[in-house]
């Protein structure tokens, strides 16, 4: 469980007041000191990540955040990092202090909550300060609210496991192939081995689709770009073959129209996002003009060669087929805008080292500003003139 990615654990994020306790209710939930505690307003100063094991529920990533109170020119700074955080929360605590509480702060965080799509719990802390009829008060007011002293450790245990619970109620993991291919398929996998591979290992999207192809009783064969051929003729039927987007190209002229053929780019569109939205996104390609703002945005950050897909070959790819030139920006991690109006058209990359929660509130924002946003793996089977190959094993063309 230590080993799995950050990007395949549920977000959980604290938000709330200063000095409400954040901070000691995240230490005491967990039982280890692993946030800066002090009576001091503003101690934590910005959002705060930590991969942690939520026994007995497993693997997640608590957030623990600044108060959404702060105020002053920083202030102000950490407060938007803070809210920034909501794009990637897949479930949330607002945390009270029964001693300073501040309904209408506790309403405004409950409407972007609401906006984010995100389910939460609200925790009063410090109920040891409260005498019973406070107490009480307390709770004939908020009844679906929980009461908890992280000094103390009281109802630490019952919030855990409201946690666990609210958690494993909006957990419904999509499979990434096994609901594409009956029990028993077979599968090719084409990992091209070049200067972009990490040396002695295989990228996180080519290992989870093989765990994938396991849990369902698929059988998948890994081979090279070079071997693909020799590959195909050795097994007696293929029921789909999964390459590596940049290598696309060589792959549909090696592999026969009677195999269907897509990357693992695409799954990816649909494992961590919303495929439809961005296979419409690429539509927009057409109406690209000398100049147009393309922004390209990479989830996980890397030292760039000259065979760099986001930033290399997909523009490069663009301008020869449009055969002029375009105002392109790279952003990268969570460096992602909150306006994105500016821009043409959006380039994501495959997502694998984000969650679902930030891909879908990343797509669904660039909706509500109506620019259109796509995928590395759709442009690339779209310039290669491959895309409706590339999607018919997801039925989009029935």
């Amino acid at each position: 469980m230590n080993q799995t990615p950050r990007a395949n654990r549920p977000h959980i994020a604290l938000y709330g007041n200063r000095n409400a306790g954040k901070s000691s209710l995240l230490n005491a939930i967990i039982g280890q000191e692993i946030s800066l505690v002090s009576n001091i307003k503003g101690t934590t100063t910005d959002p705060v990540s930590k991969a942690m094991e939520l026994i007995p529920f497993g693997p997640v990533v608590f957030i623990d955040t600044a108060g959404l109170d702060d105020d002053g020119e920083l202030g102000n700074i950490r407060v938007n990092r803070s809210i920034k955080i909501l794009q990637r929360t897949d479930f949330a605590l607002y945390v009270i202090d029964v001693n300073d509480f501040n309904e209408t702060s506790y309403k405004e965080a409950v409407l972007l909550f609401k906006r984010f799509h995100i389910p939460y719990l609200t925790v009063f802390n410090k109920m040891d300060s409260l005498n019973s009829i406070q107490l009480n008060s307390f709770k004939e007011r908020y009844k679906n609210a929980y009461f908890v002293s992280a000094k103390d450790g009281d109802n630490i245990l019952e919030l855990k496991n409201a946690i666990i619970k609210g958690i494993e109620s909006e957990e419904n993991e999509p499979p990434i192939v096994g609901d594409l291919l009956p029990y028993n398929s077979t599968v090719v996998l084409v990992v091209p081995v070049d200067s972009e591979a990490p040396k002695g290992r295989i990228i996180l999207p080519q290992v989870q689709v093989i765990r994938d192809c396991l849990d369902h009783g698929i059988k998948s064969y890994v081979v090279r770009d070079t071997e693909l051929k020799d590959a195909l003729n050795d097994l007696k039927s293929v029921d789909l073959v999964i390459t590596d987007s940049q290598a696309f190209k060589k792959v549909d002229e090696i592999v026969p129209d009677n195999i269907p053929l897509t990357s693992f780019s695409i799954l990816y569109a649909r494992y961590k996002g919303d495929l439809f939205k961005l296979v419409e996104g690429v539509n927009a390609i057409e109406s690209l003009k000398e100049g147009s703002r393309i922004l390209i945005s990479e989830s996980c950050t890397h030292n760039h060669s000259h065979e760099d897909i986001g930033r290399v070959k997909i523009p490069k790819g663009l301008v020869k087929h449009f055969k002029h030139d375009f105002n392109f920006t790279f952003r990268m991690g969570h460096d992602f805008p909150d306006d994105v109006s500016e821009y043409d058209l959006i380039i994501h990359c495959g997502s694998c080292m984000i969650n679902p929660k930030t891909m879908r509130t990343r797509i669904k924002l660039c909706e509500e500003q109506r620019v259109p946003i796509t995928n590395y793996g759709v442009v690339l089977a779209y310039l290669t003139g491959i895309l409706d190959r590339s999607l018919e094993i997801f039925h989009f063309l029935n």
